[in-house]
């Protein structure tokens, strides 16, 4: 994405800001509601042209009767005319394509047109005007909305909905999702995770994938670097990969494999437009409350289970205890724990997890908390905690938290036989960004420091041994004087029964030997009979005064 084009979209931002749309989620939707008609119009024109070289099937989006109804015969439009327009006809006629269109239609359900001044409207069309979607490629199209989603980050009031690309990167890749594994984000916000599986599955398919630092292109550009010389400055450099998969055998596979359900018809709207412009116009988004009874799943969805989770769920509330779905294996109202238990019934034998969890869940001393912990060890294998920095989620949240990674067994354990036998347990101590100061609305960066690198090292190596023997020095052990502090150590199966289902990382944390005093201990000795000598000397003194 080029310059010109970002700005483009900052003049776009700043007029509807100036405009008194001033909430990022509402202007992000409104710009994705006039985005889709301009690429369906797009779509329109694409398919009138295979039609006239005898290439198309006939079907047309706008039939004659609904031409007025593009975005190409209205965006000529001003004032009052244009604005009344567009939501009270265009919008309610999107909204009526069930039949033909249903995912036009469920994008449009609802659809309020929030951009009241005809003035305002009419320049952030003619700006959008100016963009050809069509000539742009879809890693280009999806950077233009990662690119406006970034103001949801400057944002203290939606700061949960974006989870940072660093923590998201490295999850995604402790997973591993492939080709035809089905993926799951029960609270997927604005698709961050689904868009990144996207990204690690087509670098996969790519004859030649392309390496982006986690800072995005851009932050080459400003550095006047190359991806080489950045490493070479920076060893610590986190990267993600990227592609455009032209070895993908069926692009339908990709698409129909990716689900993702959110509450906020909002984010689901905003998560659709993000996978659309990333390529993925099919994918399975549903609003819903996931842990509800009145939930708005079908009986196909509750049924449904997924070979790959990812998510980073909220975890600040409680729900009544009335409305908790009755099939999720555990008793509490907290959040964290329904979410955590919505993941472990909904993951398919084979399958594998990752999600964020704040630290209380691990080591919370209620039943429902240990009830959980102990369900997820005995038939689940807990393959990594992964502990994170206080401040990662800074400034919108200081909450501690980790990331648990585990599997469901192919079959069933064997009664009394548990699934985990060992938790491998790593420490990360910085994500590139500094825990501590906040800088213009977020965090300063810190790619020197990363340690999400190390991370994955360890990891590849755990997995190389096929999970049997993990990275590190075993719980309670005590290392040699001098050592470095440990990132990564392991407790087994029974040290964390034995501490009931605790899976703090602190908790298992091995220590680090006093180093032996190289001093004489005649010396030693000679010093505290002084000091001994002076204090008694010091009392007696003290006790003629007061006897005089």
């Amino acid at each position: 994405m080029d310059q010109t084009l970002r700005r483009k979209l900052d003049r776009i931002t700043d007029i509807l800001w100036a405009g008194g749309v001033t909430n990022p989620v509402t202007y992000i939707e409104q710009i994705s509601y006039l985005i889709y008609l301009k690429l369906l119009d797009e779509e329109e024109a694409s398919r009138e042209l295979k039609g006239r070289l005898g290439a198309g099937n006939g079907a047309r989006l706008f039939p004659e009767q609904a031409e007025r109804f593009r975005w190409s015969k209205w965006r000529f439009r001003s004032g009052a005319s244009l604005r009344d327009f567009v939501r009270d006809e265009v919008f309610p006629y999107m909204a009526s394509l069930v039949k033909d269109e249903p995912q036009v239609a469920e994008y449009f359900r609802d659809a309020v047109l929030e951009i009241v001044d005809p003035n305002v409207l009419k320049q952030v069309i003619d700006e959008l005007d100016s963009i050809d979607f069509r000539k742009l490629g879809p890693d280009v199209k999806g950077d233009v909305f990662e690119y406006l989603l970034t103001h949801l980050g400057q944002s203290a009031l939606n700061g949960q909905f974006r989870t940072p690309r660093q923590i998201r990167a490295f999850m995604v890749e402790m997973v591993d999702p492939d080709l035809g594994d089905t993926v799951y984000d029960p609270a997927c916000g604005t698709a961050g995770f689904l868009i990144d599986v996207v990204d690690h599955v087509l670098a996969r398919y790519s004859e030649t994938p392309q390496e982006v630092p986690i800072y995005g292109e851009d932050w080459l550009e400003k550095r006047g670097q190359t991806l080489d010389e950045a490493r070479k400055a920076i060893p610590n450099l986190q990267t993600y990969k990227k592609g455009p998969g032209e070895k993908i055998p069926d692009w339908g596979r990709l698409e129909a494999a990716i689900y993702g359900t959110d509450v906020s018809r909002q984010m689901m709207r905003i998560s659709m437009m993000n996978l659309v412009l990333h390529g993925i116009r099919k994918a399975r988004l549903k609003r819903a409350n996931v842990l509800s009874e009145m939930s708005g799943l079908t009986e196909d969805d509750l049924a449904r289970r997924y070979q790959v989770i990812l998510s980073n769920p909220p975890f600040a509330g409680q729900i009544p205890k009335e409305s908790i779905r009755q099939d999720l294996p555990t008793k509490s109202k907290k959040s964290e724990l329904l979410f955590l238990a919505l993941m472990l019934r909904s993951l398919a034998p084979g399958g594998r997890c990752a999600v964020v969890v704040p630290e209380g869940a691990l080591f919370g001393s209620t039943g429902a908390h240990k009830e959980l912990r102990e369900k997820l060890l005995r038939e689940f294998e807990l393959l990594a905690v992964v502990s994170l920095p206080a401040g990662v989620f800074k400034p919108y949240a200081g909450v501690k938290t980790s990331v648990l990674v585990f599997r469901r067994p192919t079959a069933e354990p064997a009664t009394g036989k548990a699934t985990t036998k060992h938790v491998w347990f790593h420490e990360v101590r910085n994500d590139g960004y500094d825990p501590d100061k906040i800088q213009g609305g977020g965090r300063p960066e810190t790619p020197d420091k990363n340690d999400i690198r190390g991370l994955l090292a360890a990891w590849a190596e755990y997995k190389a041994s096929r999970y049997a023997k993990p990275p590190g020095a075993e719980a309670g052990a005590l290392l040699d004087a001098g050592s470095e502090e440990p990132r990564s150590w392991w407790a087994p199966f029974e040290t964390i029964a034995e501490n009931d289902w605790n899976l703090a990382a602190s908790r298992y944390k091995p220590r680090i030997a006093e180093p032996v005093p190289d001093e004489d201990p005649a010396v030693l000795i000679r010093e505290v009979l002084t000091i001994e000598k002076e204090i008694s000397d010091g009392l007696e003194k003290l006790l003629k005064e007061i006897e005089s």
